[in-house]
């Protein structure tokens, strides 16, 4: 069985996630908490971390049945075919997201913009540094052609 990515209405993401389940469908909204601040009040939320996305764990020939819940649109295509993400790379996410997953090992010394990079955690995946904040590393990851934002301990 493999991960796809599909994609959902917007702000739908827990709702599809709950009916994808629901259906004995294998499924992973990643979720981050976030307070946001209104007139008259603060509330700590769960935010999506990946916008109008949720994946699912199901086998080829039930690959139609996510279409029988109403908030999903379509399978996300990479290079013309669905997208697949590995196993790893969603328990990755899941500890990441869990806070027990440590990217950067050790202490950063004398680390400026544009060092190469290599992460342990993402199979030493190499990248150039982008930007050093007091709390936060930007690291640009050539591969995926994004950069990756790290929280320094």
């Amino acid at each position: 069985m493999n991960w796809y990515v599909i994609h959902t209405k917007p702000r739908g993401e827990k709702k599809v996630e709950e009916q994808l389940l629901s259906l004995g469908i294998n499924a992973y909204c990643p979720t981050r908490y976030e307070i946001r601040l209104w007139s008259d009040r603060k509330k700590r939320i769960q935010v999506p971390v990946l916008p109008s996305m949720v994946l699912v764990n199901i086998e080829d020939k039930d690959i139609n049945m996510v279409f029988e819940c109403p908030g999903v649109v379509r399978y996300m295509f990479w290079l013309g075919k669905r997208a697949i993400v590995r196993q790893e790379e969603v328990n990755i996410l899941k500890k990441y997201l869990n806070g027990s997953y440590n990217f950067i090992n050790g202490k950063l010394t004398n680390i400026r913009v544009g060092d190469n990079f290599s992460l342990s955690s993402f199979n030493n995946e190499r990248g150039i540094v982008n930007r050093i904040s007091k709390n936060n590393i930007w690291i640009y990851l050539k591969s995926i052609g994004y950069s990756v934002k790290l929280k320094l301990a």
